[in-house]
């Protein structure tokens, strides 16, 4: 089932990789929020849509340099959130990977 179908139908293609990532971002806090809570529906809906996104990312073909990294976070993200963190992600290590793409995307935007 696709979640963003406004999205997936041309304008996430418009932004930038920066800004991609801030909104997969997003949706991972999102996640982290919501497992912190204890509320594992909200949590795991909040993934499904971040895995769309970066599922969305992959698929751009201005992001094609790129795809081995967008790959690997794919992977460590559902390694932490699905399976059993071989890679030792931390919900601190995502605030700090993805913080770096919100405040590129923020100071793109003159905020």
């Amino acid at each position: 089932m696709i979640i963003h179908t406004h999205l997936s139908s041309g304008r996430w293609f418009e932004l930038s990789l920066i800004e991609q990532l801030a909104n997969v971002g997003t949706d991972i806090e999102r996640t982290i929020q919501w497992k912190k809570k204890g509320n594992v529906k909200y949590s795991r809906k909040a993934f499904e849509r971040a895995l769309e996104l970066l599922d969305l990312t992959i698929a751009d073909q201005k992001n094609k340099k790129r795809f081995k990294e967008l790959l690997r976070v794919r992977e460590a993200l559902a390694d932490y959130f699905i399976f059993d963190n071989k890679y030792s992600s931390t919900d601190e290590s995502w605030h700090t990977y993805f913080f770096c793409f919100n405040y590129a995307a923020a100071v793109r935007r003159g905020r």
